[in-house]
């Protein structure tokens, strides 16, 4: 396994090339899936984004992606990441999910995200953290919140005020909705799985390294690629179409 730079400790902490194209292949996954949102947007298709199970199964797969990624990813910064870094990531995460809820406000009023993957991501990694080094609890924890998550809801969950938690009982209006049950147990699996990977040299994921190396790019950039990849393609489609 290729690890950039480093002894046997820095493998460690630095960077893997596969898990960064493998974060890379979900970004261009992401891209797809919402230039074929925004095309429906535009009326240029009329593919059902809210009860096709195409749809919801893609959305599902690539969400999953991430935060399974997210898990793995907290692992490996485990041994080299400071508080100080650490809130500031958080902050970072947390600023760039109020530009999105107030962008998507101003093209969606009647359905804007007030807490979609990045407000979940936010919060999660915080409330992640104490079981980074513990995996069995991890996984445990992430199963159980996964089964709970799907199987349990209440009327009472059924607004903003407590509907980022999970548990409401239809999906409510908005154009992303990631709630922290079942999701933040998704991250938590993601913890285990680093672990495994870790105790296997990354040898089960080592072919992604064949994946080509602009995707290494894009999976070191995807925050940022994730803030500036629907602007554009809106801008580049209301060029084309108008609305």
């Amino acid at each position: 396994m290729r690890v950039n730079k480093g002894s046997a400790e820095a493998a460690m902490v630095a960077r893997v090339p596969a898990i960064d194209r493998l974060r890379g292949l979900a970004i261009v996954a992401m891209v797809a899936y919402h230039f074929c949102f925004d095309l429906r947007y535009f009326g240029v298709t009329q593919w059902d984004f809210y009860r096709d199970p195409f749809w919801l199964h893609a959305r599902t797969a690539i969400l999953s992606s991430f935060l399974l990624i997210a898990g793995v990813s907290l692992v490996l910064a485990n041994r080299h990441i400071d508080d100080r870094r650490f809130w500031r990531h958080v902050g970072t995460i947390g600023a760039c999910a109020v530009a999105v809820s107030a962008a998507s406000y101003a093209v969606f009023p009647q359905s804007w995200i007030w807490f979609g993957v990045l407000h979940a991501i936010a919060i999660s990694i915080v409330l992640v953290r104490p079981l980074v080094s513990h995996p069995r609890l991890a996984l445990a924890v992430g199963a159980l919140a996964i089964v709970v998550g799907n199987l349990f809801s209440h009327p009472a969950f059924d607004n903003r005020m407590l509907g980022w938690i999970g548990f409401m009982t239809a999906k409510p209006r908005t154009e992303d909705y990631v709630p922290l049950i079942p999701w933040t147990g998704v991250m938590l699996l993601g913890i285990a799985l680093g672990h495994g990977l870790l105790r296997a040299r990354f040898r089960p994921v080592i072919v992604a390294e064949n994946l080509p190396r602009w995707m290494d790019w894009l999976g070191r950039h995807s925050l940022a690629v994730y803030m500036v990849h629907q602007p554009l393609l809106l801008g580049a489609l209301f060029v084309m179409f108008g609305h």
